[in-house]
């Protein structure tokens, strides 16, 4: 159900006022009006001073330009009928103002779904686009290639214990953000999920943003802002590849991201919660960064070719380390009273063996009544699939089918067996346990070290499936890989 969720007037002018790399900060400030908005990224290693001397003053400028302007995005909720780049205007260049538009299109579809907003496109460029031509630079090589984006959650944990198998060395990062609530429990939090992993480097940074904290925002009309937080992390990321030689900032995406949550009728488009997270996304922002700014840097999600059912079983096998994940985005580590804590604990219930159950879900899962409503959406009963980082309705549904053949019982349970179960699980089993060898980016080299865990883990997946369930045997023959 669309919403009109906020009543602030549309402002005249969103301006770029100042961007300053000093130190081991990039710092921020931006005016609407008489609004006056700061932000600023803190890193815990990285010394702009030194990244001046090594690649020049004018990639430093052009790559902070990229993570202000992209933090711009958020702003859009103020409705800004301009844009000024203001001292940043040489920067302007056609494919940047394609790129920052099509992310605040697709990134903020929901923000624009919700406010009924079907024909808005973004402010209007004060400046005009530049042609002059500059040659990205190549970063030096460090210690280790791949930074690790770590959020703290099942697919991070996913993610750095596939590398681990593979022999791969990684390094690490993290960041808090205001709207996550204060900076060290965000971090202390991935911390202590890091430490049951094998990092070599661990790199953080500290976000302050005055139009997130404390949800200043609401008191501006805005139920909520505009959301781009996968590409802006991205950009923001840049600074430590460029410090320490990653030329691979790795990512824990996993399929369902492609998929969207609804058509929208009235605008004529898809709508996709975590487009930030797509494929699409991935290699449309990595390719812009190889050609306009960092000539040697690769993002891409290393879980791309799985699905959650093979991602929750994969951690059977690590359960000291899955007992300190955190997933929720209320109230960390978990509010156990949202959409998010009520899917990833009945993927837990369903994949993962009882004493991590015991410590991760409570015990009135499918009771609770604030879940009813969740895992109706979950299971594709309501007008569309939650606004969430979820999976789709089918792996939902397989894995409810898994706790139902365990002999769990509850509320939740029985809706999935009288309005949602089908005769089609066992197609269900073999799709959503294959692993897909074309729809990635993954680098040939870390391919093939990945590859063959990731087919084995989808063959372990759907023998997990089978035997719980009892579907037929004869799909027991899958491969575990779809070409």
């Amino acid at each position: 159900m669309q919403s009109k969720s906020r009543c602030l007037s549309p402002i005249k002018r969103l301006v770029l006022e100042d961007c300053a790399a000093t130190r081991n900060e990039i710092a921020m400030s931006f005016s609407a009006g008489e609004l006056r908005i700061s932000k600023s990224y803190r890193y815990s290693s990285v010394d702009f001073e030194d990244l001046k001397a090594r690649y020049g003053n004018e990639l430093v400028q052009r790559v902070c330009f990229h993570v202000m302007a992209l933090e711009a995005i958020p702003l859009m909720s103020l409705l800004p009928e301009e844009l000024d780049l203001g001292p940043f205007a040489p920067f302007h260049t056609t494919r940047f103002e394609n790129l920052w538009r099509l992310i605040l299109l697709k990134a903020g579809g929901q923000w624009r779904y919700e406010n009924g907003l079907q024909d808005y496109v973004g402010p209007r460029f004060v400046s005009s686009p530049g042609t002059a031509a500059f040659t990205p630079s190549p970063g030096q090589s460090g210690r280790t290639e791949a930074l690790c984006f770590c959020g703290g959650g099942k697919d991070s944990l996913a993610m750095l214990k596939l590398l681990e198998s593979a022999g791969v060395a990684f390094s690490a990062y993290s960041y808090s953000h205001p709207a996550y609530g204060g900076a060290k429990p965000q971090l202390d939090l991935v911390q202590s999920l890091l430490d049951s992993t094998t990092p070599v480097e661990r790199q953080q940074a500290e976000i302050e943003d005055d139009f997130a904290r404390d949800a200043n925002y609401r008191t501006l009309g805005i139920a909520s802002p505009v959301c781009a937080e996968t590409p802006i992390s991205i950009f923001g990321a840049l600074p430590l590849a460029l410090q320490h030689g990653y030329e691979c900032l790795v990512l824990g995406n996993e399929r369902s991201a492609d998929q969207p949550n609804l058509y929208w009728d009235r605008a004529g488009e898809f709508i996709n919660h975590q487009w930030g997270k797509s494929l699409e996304a991935e290699l449309l922002l990595g390719e812009y960064i190889r050609d306009q700014l960092v000539a040697n840097v690769h993002c891409f999600s290393v879980l791309r070719p799985m699905h959650d059912p093979v991602i929750f079983h994969m951690l059977r096998r690590y359960p000291e380390a899955v007992i300190r994940t955190h997933s929720c985005n209320h109230k960390k580590p978990w509010c156990r009273q949202c959409v998010k804590c009520a899917y990833v604990g009945l993927g837990f219930t369903a994949y993962l063996p009882a004493d991590v159950i015991c410590q991760m879900v409570p015990s009135d899962l499918f009771d609770n009544p604030t879940n009813q409503v969740f895992f109706r959406e979950l299971l594709g009963l309501a007008d569309h699939r939650p606004f969430e980082c979820v999976g789709l309705p089918d792996e939902t549904r397989l894995a409810f089918e898994v706790c139902r053949s365990k002999g769990l019982r509850g509320r939740a349970i029985d809706l999935y067996g009288e309005e949602a179960r089908s005769d089609d699980l066992a197609r269900v089993a073999q799709v959503y346990s294959e692993i897909d060898l074309r729809s990635h980016s993954i680098p040939a080299p870390l391919w093939r070290c990945v590859s063959p865990i990731l087919v084995k883990a989808g063959q372990e997946s759907f023998e997990y499936l089978v035997s719980i369930c009892g579907f037929d045997r004869k799909f027991a023959h899958l491969s575990g890989a779809r070409m």
